[in-house]
């Protein structure tokens, strides 16, 4: 079968969703499937020997630590030089609206899978009146698809709440090799405590930017003495946390990748995750396969990860400080350790192979094309 990805987002940058495409990508090449990405050009051609066909990209107003394509007429034609047997946009909204329509003005069967809540991130810079706004276009995006994929089920019941058409859910995973407590080494804990190791470490990995809510964190430092914290990522808040962490046991290490970052998961006590505006949240599968309890919102796409009391605790972000003290019962190492044990045995025989196949099954049901290799023919 002949693939068509186009993507807001893909390597060199690293987001969950960056993730979960190479895992599943690596996978269908593996296969015997070809595919071709669309993506922002930065620089990077190939990916396990699948083309990407790079779009020019540019910083926006907005977001100046990441770059973006415009819509862009390329995108009709790298399809039409192509001709895959599906398009697959993901998270459509500036690149991906191009991917859209070329998909359909070509006559492609189209999958649209949706990452990102946009509209919920409104709140955070003062934009809540858009936020209908933002409703109607991604849903007339997604509309225009045959089948529509997000990452949980809560994003499930919402999107079908706003009549999105078509939505599945398609399955988490977490590559449980790469991720594991044997990672663990002492010169990266050395580093990530600033020379403090015997202070408990508290890890947040992922993007910097407001509506994650990092912030939350400093007021356990402030209440504890046995803490220190490494965040690791980085994002247009980046300056502002640096500022708002100051004084405090806390170390930036900016983005991580493969081992470097596998060794902080490992090497790390307890995994901070304050964010309530996930779709999934995919560190939270990488920190329990690396063998950390979680602390996190309590959402719907955090509860169908995390069983509050067994691999994690959650709190409640509608009371005052109580993420704060939900924390601080990971001062009793007994707990900690009891919930790590339970974390990774949670998740270790996850992979990302079940997820991979399921992407397929479900090209595979749009295009009318089945069979076990990658020269099926279409069914009539």
């Amino acid at each position: 079968m002949k693939i068509a990805i186009v993507t807001e987002t893909f390597l060199p940058s690293t987001d969950g969703i960056v993730t979960r495409l190479t895992a599943c990508i690596d996978w269908l090449l593996n296969e015997g499937h070809d595919v071709q990405i669309i993506a922002p050009d930065l620089g990077v051609s190939t990916f396990k020997g699948a083309e990407i066909k790079g779009v020019p990209a540019t910083t926006l107003p907005f977001y100046r630590s990441k770059q973006f394509a415009l819509p862009n007429r390329l995108v009709k034609k790298y399809l039409a030089e192509y001709e895959p047997d599906v398009v697959h946009v993901v998270n459509p909204a500036i690149l991906g609206y191009s991917g859209v329509t070329a998909a359909k003005k070509l006559g492609i069967p189209l999958v649209a899978s949706y990452h990102t809540n946009v509209a919920q991130y409104m709140e955070y810079y003062n934009l809540s009146l858009f936020k209908g706004l933002i409703w109607w276009y991604f849903r007339k995006l997604h509309n225009q698809a045959g089948l529509n994929i997000c990452t949980s089920k809560t994003v499930q019941e919402e999107l079908i709440v706003r009549d999105f058409y078509n939505v599945h859910v398609w399955k988490r995973g977490v590559d449980t090799e790469m991720f594991k407590p044997g990672k663990f080494s002492s010169s990266v804990r050395e580093q990530l405590t600033a020379g403090e190791p015997e202070r408990k470490l508290l890890l947040y990995v992922g993007r910097l930017a407001a509506e994650k809510e990092i912030e939350k964190v400093k007021a356990v430092l402030d209440s504890s003495d046995e803490f220190a914290l490494a965040i690791v990522g980085d994002g247009p808040h980046r300056s502002v946390l640096e500022k708002h962490f100051e004084g405090t046991h806390t170390v930036f290490t900016g983005f991580l990748h493969g081992e470097q970052l596998a060794e902080a998961y490992a090497s790390a006590d307890v995994f901070v995750f304050p964010s309530t505006t996930e779709t999934l949240g995919l560190v939270i599968g990488e920190a329990m396969a690396s063998g950390l309890p979680l602390v996190a919102a309590k959402s719907g796409p955090t509860c169908e990860q995390i069983e509050d009391g067994r691999t994690g605790l959650l709190y409640d972000p509608a009371i005052d400080g109580d993420f704060t003290a939900t924390v601080r019962q990971f001062e009793d190492e007994t707990l900690r350790k009891r919930l790590a044990v339970n974390a990774r045995k949670d998740i270790e025989d996850l992979g990302w192979e079940e997820a991979a196949e399921q992407l397929l099954g479900w090209y595979k049901d749009i295009t009318g094309i089945h069979g076990e290799s990658g020269q099926q023919q279409k069914l009539t």
